[in-house]
């Protein structure tokens, strides 16, 4: 009797393992959806504000322009879309203006300090880097004094 309890144990265990590793994937699945989602969608967020006032907004309608964009955006969609993180996503499509160039394996925090790269062939070389050695940010953010030696 003791044998066939062990037995089921084990049996039960094994199918949680399995289901377990099912969940896990799925949940990876979904939060790389919906990073590289987000990330095309800054891209285009930052397109259209380029488009509308160029890579700076020192004359007064791209002031008044992102304002209006942040106060609206912020309303409807909560935190995030402040004047500064409008200004990055419109540096990010600068700095990455083909959009089939962005990596999937990077999310927006990794594009965020690859954009701090002012010399673009660097920027390059560490994006690939980045998404071929799957770097975290945090492994990112450390290399990145080394980047600007190099540069």
């Amino acid at each position: 009797m003791d044998n066939e309890i062990m037995r089921t144990e084990n049996s039960s265990e094994e199918i949680y393992t399995s289901i377990r590793s099912f969940v896990i994937t799925a949940q990876n699945k979904v939060y790389t959806a919906v990073n590289s989602a987000m990330v095309i969608a800054y891209w285009e967020i930052g397109e259209q504000i380029y488009k509308a006032c160029g890579e700076n907004d020192r004359a007064e309608y791209g002031k008044s322009l992102l304002k209006y964009l942040s106060d609206k955006l912020t309303t409807e969609f909560g935190k995030g879309f402040t004047e500064r993180n409008l200004r990055a996503m419109r540096q990010f499509y600068s700095c990455f203006p083909n959009r089939h160039t962005l990596c999937a394996e990077l999310s927006w925090s990794h594009y965020r300090i690859l954009m701090k790269i002012t010399d673009k062939s660097a920027r390059d070389f560490y994006t690939e880097e980045c998404a071929k050695s799957a770097w975290s940010v945090r492994q990112l953010d450390q290399l990145y004094p080394q980047m600007l030696r190099v540069v």
